[in-house]
């Protein structure tokens, strides 16, 4: 079955850099988009980042675009954010997921598979 496992959460100061990784499992994710979000309590699960599996392409909020990058490793089947820049307002539990590409947006309700999320925390 597929499994995302994400890591590299942890508590920074403003302006720091943190990276988290998303390690894919239980099956080829080649044609798949691979997506992070965030979920802040009381407000609906955002929209961060994605990335088409296959070609590369790119998309990002207007909220992270210049200051997050998503790339993935075909190689070890995982998908990072590398995360600059951060703001308090970055604070959030950041949720890697996964659908076929053709249905991915920045709907959270249009991916298939979740990860069990990792805290990210900044303080100012």
């Amino acid at each position: 079955q597929v499994q995302l496992v994400e890591s590299g959460g942890g508590l920074v100061q403003a302006g720091d850099s943190l990276r988290l990784s998303c390690a894919a499992s239980g099956r080829t994710f080649s044609g798949y988009r691979m997506g992070w979000f965030r979920e802040t309590p009381g407000k609906e699960r955002e929209f961060v980042a994605a990335v088409n599996w296959s070609s590369g392409r790119t998309y990002y909020s207007d909220s992270v675009k210049g200051r997050f990058t998503i790339s993935r490793d075909n190689a070890k089947n995982t998908v990072y954010l590398q995360m600059n820049s951060l703001k308090r307002e970055d604070t959030a539990v950041y949720y890697c997921a996964a659908t076929w590409a053709p249905r991915g947006s920045v709907v959270a309700t249009s991916y298939d598979y979740w990860g069990q999320g990792t805290q990210v925390t900044v303080s100012s």
